[in-house]
């Protein structure tokens, strides 16, 4: 049986360090606060949001919200970022993706009008950059950022291991691969043009799954000894819930350990957003 890389295990001692920063933070006059940006009432960013919240509020974050309407328009929501970027007092911004669909064709430009020194979701090129050139502008993205947590939790050590990421998104697989070249793995990434992608993942010492693909990862995939990291939610019909891109009783019983879907990855990338608002918060101080 695998160990279960639990996020709730991660989420305490993580939340515990964003407490006694946030606090000391405070302590200098400085009062941590999230800007929630959100265009429309999709289900998916009302939960994502209730979560940000209430993870910002038990560890001492303030929370602003703005809501606008789906059909804002591309020169409104830019005004928003404007302000927000001039506003001293707000540190992080969270502004949710996809945009509406009018604005789909402008969704560079207006996430990249954020200053990335409050950009603590990783959307802008220049955090992108950051990531890539291992510089502080701005900040990674929290998906990774929380597998990076995982690993660094749990004692696994990356150094001299292959490292194997399904994936090349610019949200999860690119900088996932770029993170795991900074703790000294070795790394190769998969993509849908990937020959005989489960040969490679079985090279693996570490395998992050990031296809965002519903039972893609089977016990072909896998091989007794193997750290697996399941970041993907999906929806699973059958089961009526969501799961990773394992096929989890599959999976499960051959490697050394894995996280689960639902309570792994997922379950970190909200305490990550809101260090990241904290570390915001800090880096103004000097």
């Amino acid at each position: 049986m695998a160990k279960q890389l639990l996020g709730k295990e991660v989420n305490a001692a993580l939340n515990a360090r964003i407490i006694a920063d946030c606090e000391a933070v405070k302590a200098k006059g400085v009062n941590p606060t999230l800007a929630i940006v959100r265009c429309g009432e999709r289900p998916d960013d009302l939960s994502y949001e209730r979560g940000a919240t209430k993870r910002a509020e038990t560890l001492g974050v303030a929370v602003e919200k703005v809501v606008l309407p789906e059909t804002v328009t591309k020169e409104d929501l830019l005004k928003v970022i404007d302000e927000i970027n001039a506003n001293d007092k707000i540190h992080g911004v969270l502004l949710f993706r996809p945009l509406p669909k009018h604005l789909k064709a402008d969704q560079d430009e207006i996430c990249n009008r954020l200053d990335p020194r409050k950009d603590v979701d990783g959307m802008t090129d220049l955090s992108n950059a950051g990531v890539f050139m291992g510089k502080e502008l701005g900040f990674a993205p929290c998906t990774p950022a929380a597998c990076m947590e995982i690993l660094d939790h749990y004692g696994i050590d990356c150094t001299g291991k292959k490292a194997v990421v399904i994936g090349r998104s610019l949200v999860v697989g690119k900088p996932a691969g770029i993170m795991l070249m900074g703790k000294n793995a070795t790394v190769t990434t998969c993509h849908t043009r990937t020959k005989d992608v489960p040969a490679v993942a079985r090279e693996a010492d570490i395998l992050v799954s990031a296809a965002g693909v519903l039972h893609s990862l089977t016990k072909e995939y896998v091989r007794p000894g193997q750290i697996v990291i399941d970041v993907s939610i999906n929806w699973d019909e059958a089961k009526g819930g969501i799961a990773g891109d394992a096929v989890y009783e599959e999976v499960e019983p051959v490697v050394e350990a894995i996280t689960p879907v639902p309570g792994g990855v997922g379950a970190v990338t909200t305490s990550v957003l809101i260090g990241h608002v904290v570390e915001a918060a800090k880096r103004t101080l000097g």
